[in-house]
């Protein structure tokens, strides 16, 4: 089965470190929304390219046809904020999809949503239109934190969002962000076990970027002493990574922790090679060895234009395979690198990795070792040569 995202750009205000495709300009919204749904209408498999000497990597390319990509098990709404979408908005881009592709019953539907922007009313149309997963962007508990991130909700909002999410759904997922300013290690680990009570069953945990042209980019310039250093963010990440997996958590990839069966099946199919189709402003999308991306801004999106399609060489393949693969709990198929001609047993490093007990193979596959997972950039470029 295969993956549909769609991407809703706009926002109440830009949080400070944002670097996302995400705008305020609410006005231009009713405009976009006819172009998204012209987007879905317009899809065609014919029109499809596909590698078919792309190897095996997951058993959903298991064959190459292509009406294949019409069957779909997970949705993901992400932004921007899509909870300011209007109900008779949402209505509308799900007509289009189950036109256009073959839902599966049983398909995980997930909406973002902002603490300060959901309401009871949207809570139960949400529940109504068949979406059964909720991720919330907290980003922290401290009011304090969340005035520096430039985020419009308070640490009460946030919970009290949780506890009325709890009566409509049963899978909700929050993010958290590890090295703010002022940020404590202990503290930290109290909002999390607050979360926990709370009944979230699944959290991510980001590390705090300073990303070009943002307004957090602008105050670290002017202040480099305004975060935490690099160690002491990788000691917090560290010992929420403890605390999460003793709370019975598993950690299917490095920044994400869930409870068992709620892991995102969507997020998934980014780190095993499955298919996924994005719709909307820069939405990408995989199909059969092929990656495309939608421009970024508002006139060459309602043009149609494309900033990036490429059709994947066996070097990128053998790259992201190992990327994603030492990234997450699936790891690393052997025998699918050796179909792109490259024996990962045979570098350099393999079996000094493997004595030290920093990676481990079992059953053709190669996994990191979670404790490993703070320097798996570097560990990744050793394994790569």
């Amino acid at each position: 089965m295969n993956g549909i995202y769609i991407h809703f750009p706009f926002c109440e205000k830009r949080c400070t470190y944002c670097a996302f495709s995400s705008f305020c300009n609410l006005q231009e919204k009713d405009r976009y929304i006819d172009k998204l749904l012209e987007e879905i209408d317009e899809f065609n498999t014919k029109n499809l390219k596909i590698n078919e000497n792309l190897p095996i990597f997951h058993k959903n390319n298991d064959n190459f046809d292509k009406n294949n990509i019409l069957n779909i098990d997970s949705i993901y709404i992400g932004g921007g904020t899509p909870s300011l979408l209007e109900i008779k908005d949402l209505e509308k881009i799900f007509a289009s999809l189950n036109k256009k592709f073959k839902v599966a019953r049983d398909s995980e539907i997930t909406i973002e949503s902002n603490p300060n922007s959901l309401t009871v009313e949207k809570l139960a149309y949400y529940n109504n239109l068949g979406i059964n997963r909720l991720s919330l962007g907290v980003q922290s508990l401290d009011d304090e934190k969340l005035k520096f991130l430039g985020r419009l909700h308070s640490s009460s909002q946030a919970l009290e969002a949780i506890r009325l999410a709890k009566k409509y759904f049963d899978n909700i997922s929050v993010d958290m962000l590890i090295g703010i300013k002022g940020q404590e290690e202990q503290a930290f680990i109290d909002e999390l076990d607050r979360l926990i009570e709370e009944g979230v069953n699944h959290i991510s945990t980001y590390m705090l970027q300073v990303e070009e042209g943002t307004e957090l980019a602008r105050q670290y310039q002017k202040n480099p002493f305004l975060l935490p250093d690099e160690d002491e963010t990788v000691k917090i990440y560290e010992k929420t990574r403890e605390f999460l997996i003793n709370r019975g958590f598993i950690q299917y990839e490095i920044s994400n922790f869930a409870q068992k069966n709620k892991e995102s099946r969507h997020n998934i199919k980014y780190w095993t090679g499955e298919n996924y189709v994005g719709f909307g402003l820069s939405a990408h999308s995989y199909i059969y060895g092929f990656r495309s991306a939608n421009a970024n801004n508002f006139s060459d999106y309602y043009s149609g234009k494309k900033v990036l399609y490429e059709k994947l060489d066996k070097g990128q393949l053998i790259e992201e395979a190992v990327m994603l693969g030492l990234r997450c709990y699936c790891g690393v198929d052997i025998t699918y690198l050796k179909k792109l001609g490259y024996d990962i047993e045979k570098n350099e490093n393999f079996s000094y990795f493997c004595d030290k007990n920093i990676i481990k193979k079992e059953n053709n596959r190669v996994f990191l070792n979670p404790k490993y997972y703070g320097v798996s950039n570097y560990i990744i470029v050793k394994l790569l040569g």
